[in-house]
């Protein structure tokens, strides 16, 4: 048996990484493409009339052994990706989008989905059910099934080449983002670095064959972390414009000739399917509306986010000409210079050990019941990974997996995957990832986060409880298996109870002394976050304006050159800035052009109308709760899309969310609502 499809004996099914070399993935593939295409035959051919069981359940419970070999391949491709690896990527984004094409192109697998969503009213389906059966529908037709022979031809060759395009896309990002990193021979251009920060650099220059030095990794979006704390403006302008210029060379890396080619191919397969645009074929299954009702709602808070970033930035200026890389410089010194109290000290009292173990993972038990147990006998995909089994009052749960630390053949950013998805219906628990790009410290000194890091990881915790607390039948709708307009909303929740009184007083604890954080320094921190800068949300507009411009072009509107439409589309949106560049150029838009989040990446801000409501909400009834912990999962974290997941949070709620709280939260309430 190929190791990678072999049983696993360990608990919950974590597949035994240690027994699996690269050489197993393809052969693996290989077995597994076949045996789910024989599985699908098989319900095509029934003679029997077309039911919900034999047709839409048995479709979702076949392709178990592809599952699994997705569930083991893609959690090691993007957390420690290698040339092996990156090769075979390659391959299945082709293969994988072939094979997906030939199950729903089947036309007689379509004509019984076909037959069992036109009598699903009358046949008594639960609502889960009912929804299952029409997201099988929508997708068979989505994917091309009632076009004729020409269109599913002409869908075939378009589908394969955009895989092979955004596979692309990621790894030349990966590869640009190693290679762009900045490295520095004097110390002092890295003062305002901490001491940790500095030693990880270093040690990053030795790492890439320099001879010495130090070397300034660069994160993922445009605004870098160490900018806002090198002292020195020329260090400054050396990360800053490393970082905006990724991907947009004459060289090897260049992504801008595989932007256009993505955008027009996204564009040709929706008016092919008869949608107007790119935009509207992915909003067609979310909970915004339109295309239009997500552009109207960036709209609204763009036109207040811009006026209060102008105030923003003639208060950090003094008056004084800033360039570019020098405001978020400037924002982090107006964040310390409101008190005698110097906010980065808080740093000092955010060990991640205790932030996991007395915050997240506390905050985790006392909201829902959940245990976390580290079990160093059981080992993940890297030595860097750890594994906890989580109990829920009790009751095995599954496991949860922290990937922490950066490393180059991690990519850049925070995300949550799943190896395993919980289904009733397989008899399968959760198994959960989350993966960040902490800076690892040196030997026998501690990883501190600043509150940035703190944020994320909470955040992060906040898709994987999604996923731990699932309890569906079906895998397709279970845990963070939603509207991606909706994905965002749990994890941004979770975010709440990192600076929260009760959770701080659990980890903030001066990672030396052992003394808790000072009172005075709280309160500090709490007033410096207690609303978004009017720079972060200008740069989260602007990114989530840009991806929209892309993506509602018509076919034959796809322009020659990236920069130029880039800079139009800002403009058209009233997001243009000098000093504040979008949060993702074009360039290195990841999530849109590599991700599943092509027009998108608004969801963010769409999903944080829920999550300010709900955060009213929970501290309306009391705060850090069992009672109201266990509403939001019963209504809520538990149902994944078995139900309307929007209609489930108004019935948490007791009525709609309305924009207000968001409004209040990012400082733009200049409405009166």
């Amino acid at each position: 048996m190929n190791p990678v499809l072999a049983s696993s004996n360990l608990p919950y099914g974590l597949p035994d990484f240690a027994s699996i070399s690269d050489d197993d993935f393809l052969p693996a593939y290989d077995v597994a493409l076949a045996e789910h295409l024989a599985e699908v035959d098989a319900i095509a051919s029934n003679t029997d009339p077309a039911s919900f069981a034999n047709t839409i359940e048995a479709l979702e419970n076949s392709g178990r052994a592809l599952a699994r070999a997705n569930g083991i391949f893609f959690n090691l491709e993007g957390p420690d990706s290698n040339p092996q690896r990156a090769q075979i990527a390659q391959e299945l984004a082709v293969r994988l989008t072939e094979h997906g094409n030939a199950i729903a192109m089947n036309a007689g697998l379509f004509a019984r989905i076909e037959a069992v969503h036109a009598s699903r009213e009358e046949s008594g389906l639960t609502e889960p059910q009912r929804r299952l059966t029409e997201q099988r529908y929508r997708a068979a037709v989505r994917a091309g099934a009632a076009l004729d022979e020409a269109g599913q031809a002409q869908m075939r060759e378009w589908s394969s080449r955009l895989a092979t395009l955004t596979t692309d896309f990621g790894q030349r990002l990966l590869d640009d983002t190693n290679a762009s990193a900045v490295l520095f021979t004097d110390l002092t251009d890295l003062h305002g670095l901490s001491d940790g920060e500095i030693a990880a650099a270093r040690r990053a220059a030795t790492d890439a064959g320099h001879d010495g030095g130090f070397l300034v990794a660069l994160e993922l979006p445009s605004s870098q972390g160490s900018v806002a704390k090198l002292t020195n403006a020329d260090s400054r302008r050396k990360v800053f414009e490393a970082s905006i210029s990724r991907c947009a060379r004459d060289n090897e890396f260049d992504t801008r000739a595989t932007v256009l080619e993505i955008v027009e191919l996204r564009a040709r397969r929706a008016r092919l399917l008869g949608y107007t645009d790119h935009a509207e074929f992915v909003l067609a299954e979310q909970t915004a509306p339109s295309p239009q009702a997500a552009a109207d709602l960036l709209a609204r808070l763009g036109e207040a986010a811009m006026a209060a970033g102008g105030r923003e930035l003639d208060r950090i200026s003094g008056g004084a000409r800033l360039e570019p890389w020098d405001v978020t410089f400037a924002l982090a010194a107006d964040q310390r210079s409101g008190g005698d109290v110097d906010i980065d000290e808080f740093e000092q009292y955010c060990e991640l050990e205790s932030v996991l173990r007395d915050g997240v993972f506390a905050a985790a038990n006392v909201l829902y019941g959940l245990t976390m147990t580290e079990r160093p006998d059981l080992h993940g995909y890297h030595p860097d990974v750890r594994v906890w089994e989580v109990s829920r009052d009790g009751a095995g749960v599954g496991l949860f997996l922290g990937d922490f630390f950066a490393r180059p053949s991690k990519r850049g950013g925070a995300w949550m995957n799943n190896i395993v998805d919980q289904s009733n219906s397989l008899g399968t628990s959760p198994i959960i990832v989350n993966v960040s790009n902490l800076t690892r410290p040196e030997a026998g000194e501690k990883c501190l986060l600043n509150l940035d890091q703190l944020v994320t990881v909470f955040h992060e915790f906040g898709h994987a409880i999604h996923g731990l607390l699932s309890d569906v039948d079906y895998v397709s709708q279970s845990g963070t298996s939603v509207p991606r307009d909706f994905v965002e909303f749990p994890s941004q929740v979770n975010e709440m109870w990192a600076l929260h009184p009760e959770v701080v007083a659990g980890y903030a604890r001066h990672h030396r002394t052992g003394e808790p954080a000072p009172a005075a320094l709280l309160d500090a921190v709490r007033a410096a976050t207690a609303t978004e800068t009017a720079h972060s949300t200008i740069e989260y507009l602007a990114a989530s304006a840009l991806d929209l411009a892309w993506h509602r072009l018509g076919p034959d509107e796809i322009p020659a050159d990236v920069q130029a439409f880039e800079e139009r589309a800002l403009a058209e949106a009233g997001l243009d800035s000098d000093l504040i560049p979008p949060r993702y150029r074009t360039t290195y838009f990841n999530h849109v052009f590599a991700g599943g989040y092509s027009a998108g990446y608004y969801s963010y801000i769409w999903s944080e109308v829920l999550d300010a409501e709900t955060e009213q909400w929970f501290l309306a009834g009391g705060g850090l709760d069992r009672d109201l912990g266990r509403a939001f999962a019963d209504a809520v974290l538990s149902r994944g899309d078995s139900v309307d997941p929007v209609a489930a949070h108004a019935g948490m709620l007791g009525r709609d969310a309305q924009i207000g709280p968001l409004l209040a939260r990012r400082g733009l309430d200049t409405t009166g609502e």
